[in-house]
């Protein structure tokens, strides 16, 4: 960054590898950044779901330019801060350009719990053509790169009339039904998850794919309308409408989380059963009641599912572990000061 101006050139690389959770959080970066006046480029192997992710992008974020892996050519301007997310690689022709240029480079981890994201935050690895890379963990606590949070998230959360929204959607609330959404991967626990859903009248909203695919027929008190897929902003709507959510993944997680209400975490699974100390130390960080955090063991195949937990213990502790998260500054805030501190 030059010292004559004070908004940077941000270059984003993101491959998408089988799911949404990279383009989302890539997308929201790049709309956050953009949003405070810096240039964005955003350069992904395939675009395609942006096209119901964020529609409107091009009203919305006019700071962003989505390109085409490889990115820029030599003639386009240099970027201040390229992205590496979640160690995609970079194209050689990045890394050359990179070598006359030396911007500040950044790989965005994936987020996790776990004690080595403090350890491992903010290190640099040196590397034998001269360049640097910095390694950047979002995380949950003050010593991690924190969450992704758009400005005004909570002021809208509070301005939301679920009822309105449910109604609009055609799937509105039958009396005294609760309210519950499923957003999964392919989950051997969904079919006791409903006989215990079915235990109260209950409204479940399927979203696009493996949700849609594996509830094919319910209990009597379990209704259910499947959703198409919906934009970034909808989807939050989604979440703040619902008793409880089933949600995957990083992007969904974390605004499960800005939520506040009950949510069950379904970690990528992994072969290896990496999926276990990952889920077990975001659980131990939430502070759940034992109920809960057990009902999320048991969705993600470490124990057997039972009853459905109480919500209502559940919703405090969502929204004390919300609260808590809220005194934390956000993941776009200390990316900026870490690249500024670390710019030539």
């Amino acid at each position: 960054m030059t010292p004559d101006r004070a908004w940077l050139c941000w270059d984003i690389y993101c491959r998408i590898v089988d799911n949404f959770g990279d383009i989302g959080v890539c997308w929201r970066l790049a709309a956050q950044l953009a949003a405070q006046g810096d240039r964005v480029r955003l350069i992904v192997d395939d675009a395609s779901a942006l096209d119901w992710m964020a529609p409107q992008r091009a009203q919305t974020s006019p700071g962003v330019t989505v390109l085409p892996w490889p990115g820029p050519t030599k003639a386009d301007a240099a970027p201040d801060v390229v992205i590496e997310a979640f160690g995609c690689d970079l194209p050689e022709a990045a890394l050359r350009a990179m070598r006359e240029t030396d911007p500040v480079w950044i790989n965005l981890e994936y987020l996790s719990a776990e004690d080595y994201v403090e350890r491992s935050h903010g290190l640099p690895s040196p590397r034998p053509d001269g360049l640097r890379k910095w390694f950047f963990y979002p995380g949950f606590t003050e010593r991690t790169g924190g969450l992704l949070r758009e400005p005004g998230l909570m002021q809208r959360r509070s301005r939301f009339d679920r009822e309105a929204w449910l109604f609009a959607r055609g799937c509105a609330r039958r009396p005294g039904e609760r309210v519950v959404s499923l957003f999964c991967y392919d989950n051997p626990a969904i079919g006791p998850w409903l006989q215990a859903l079915a235990e109260a009248p209950t409204l479940l909203l399927l979203t696009p794919g493996p949700a849609q695919r594996q509830v094919q027929a319910t209990p009597p008190a379990v209704r259910t309308v499947g959703l198409p897929w919906l934009d970034q902003t909808d989807f939050d709507h989604l979440l703040w409408a619902s008793d409880l959510n089933a949600v995957r993944g990083e992007d969904s997680l974390v605004h499960a989380l800005w939520a506040g209400v009950p949510f069950l975490w379904q970690a990528y699974p992994q072969p290896d059963g990496a999926h276990a100390p990952k889920l077990k130390a975001l659980l131990a960080l939430l502070a759940l009641p034992a109920e809960a955090a057990a009902a999320n063991e048991a969705w993600n195949g470490l124990a057997t599912w039972k009853d459905l937990p109480p919500l209502a213990p559940w919703h405090a502790a969502a929204e004390a572990a919300r609260d808590r998260l809220l005194r934390q500054e956000d993941l776009v805030v200390q990316l900026r000061r870490f690249v500024v501190a670390r710019s030539r």
